[in-house]
């Protein structure tokens, strides 16, 4: 079973993305900040993470992805950028960062479904 890590400081945005991919058989789990999202990639080396940029502690999702990204551990897991952040400079510096993909808030859950599957194919 494929794992899927929702990285969010908003628990509702981590349910409402869980709800919408928990039909598709994957296994979720849930980080509300940078610290525990690199704990958990570390630990549990997801096939795809979601990650929010703005988040508390520390470690925003744009740090947090770049750190995923150099480790030779878990460089090849998959990070898609979800964030209400949807300006030309804020989409340059996810993908500067490593992402493998940008999704901008609010989403459509279908497309969200699509990307996912995609990434996952």
């Amino acid at each position: 079973m494929k794992k899927i890590l929702i990285v969010d400081d908003q628990i509702e945005v981590r349910e409402l993305v869980e709800v919408t991919l928990g039909t598709l058989g994957y296994s979720i789990l849930h980080a509300g900040d940078g610290n525990t999202a690199l704990e958990i990639v570390r630990a549990e080396k997801p096939d795809l993470t979601i990650m929010d940029v703005t988040m508390p502690n520390g470690i925003d999702g744009l740090e947090a992805t770049r750190m995923i990204k150099t480790d030779d551990e878990t460089k090849h897991c998959r990070v898609i950028m979800l964030t209400a952040r949807d300006q030309e400079p804020d989409i340059k510096a996810g993908y500067d960062a490593g992402a493998d993909g940008y999704f901008i808030k609010p989403f459509s859950p279908l497309e969200l479904i699509r990307t996912v599957e995609d990434y996952l194919a």
